[in-house]
């Protein structure tokens, strides 16, 4: 049995009965599957943040319960079935119950403050490291050629505006060594 939360979204102009009758035949969907609810909590007619079937409101729950993974297929066809539900999302919680040991992790998943478990030196090898660390060490590599060019322009541009001598023309600025040939002149 996992944890489940289920936020649903019902259309805003049901009335009380119908939208607790609706709540109603969810909550039993959910007991009829094997699933055992742990909290319902409405949360009132809310502003959506964009139009749903040309409502721009709706009455808002959250559902949490507790039930076996393979039984929420059939729950979510139910849901997408009714008509008075604009939208639902079923998301799993997270299990507060199980940790991941260390020895469960890679050995490039330890963090680098920490001692390895199986004794190796913080200096590992790239094989070990795999694509990853290579794609970003050359994305680092990548960065620093670039703010070395970015910082040999500026340079470039500041002694040429320190010494008032036109700046060396591109490829697209023939105008402008044109015109400054014909000051020169």
């Amino acid at each position: 049995m996992r944890r489940y939360e289920l936020m649903l979204l019902f259309r805003p102009d049901l009335e009380d009965d119908k939208l607790q009758s609706a709540v109603e035949k969810v909550t039993r969907a959910i007991v009829n599957a094997g699933g055992t609810l742990t909290k319902v909590s409405p949360w009132g007619k809310r502003r959506m943040a964009y139009e749903i079937q040309h409502f721009r409101e709706a009455s808002y729950f959250l559902l949490h319960f507790d039930i076996a993974p393979s039984a929420i297929r059939d729950i979510e066809r139910g849901l997408l079935i009714s008509e008075e539900i604009l939208r639902h999302l079923v998301t799993l919680l997270e299990d507060h119950g199980t940790s991941i040991s260390e020895e469960d992790l890679a050995p490039a998943a330890v963090p680098a403050g920490e001692s390895r478990t199986d004794g190796e030196s913080e200096a590992y090898n790239e094989a070990e490291v795999g694509a990853p660390a290579a794609i970003a060490a050359e994305r680092d590599d990548e960065a620093v050629a670039s703010e070395a060019e970015d910082a040999t322009v500026e340079e470039a541009v500041t002694e040429a505006a320190a010494t008032d001598e036109p700046e060396p023309a591109t490829d697209g600025d023939e105008q402008t060594e044109e015109a400054g040939t014909a000051v020169e002149a």
